[in-house]
């Protein structure tokens, strides 16, 4: 797996049979790819606060490969809490 914005390469445990086949890129953008068949592995929104990964982050072969995910996750988490954002809703 590739993260396109460090060029940074990591073996990722998958284990998927669907992919993304397109996308709106005015709303998101691309941030991972599969080095082995380049399929999308990776997404984020360009405006709201969400990423995914169609990985196993927390199974990756090094332990501490995909903790930058987590790091990111919560960083997000804190910037919308200071900026007072009400992200998510009670359905």
């Amino acid at each position: 797996m590739k993260e396109l914005a460090t060029g940074k390469v990591t073996l990722t445990s998958q284990n998927h049979g669907y992919t993304v086949s397109s996308i709106n890129e005015d709303v998101l953008e691309v941030t991972h790819i599969a080095l082995n068949d380049n399929t999308i592995e990776g997404l984020k929104h360009k405006e709201a606060p969400a990423f995914t990964v169609q990985y196993h982050p927390e199974a990756s072969p090094g332990p501490e490969d995909a903790n930058y995910l987590f790091d990111q996750f919560m960083e997000m988490i804190h910037t919308t809490e200071k900026e007072g954002e009400e992200v998510c809703q009670n359905a």
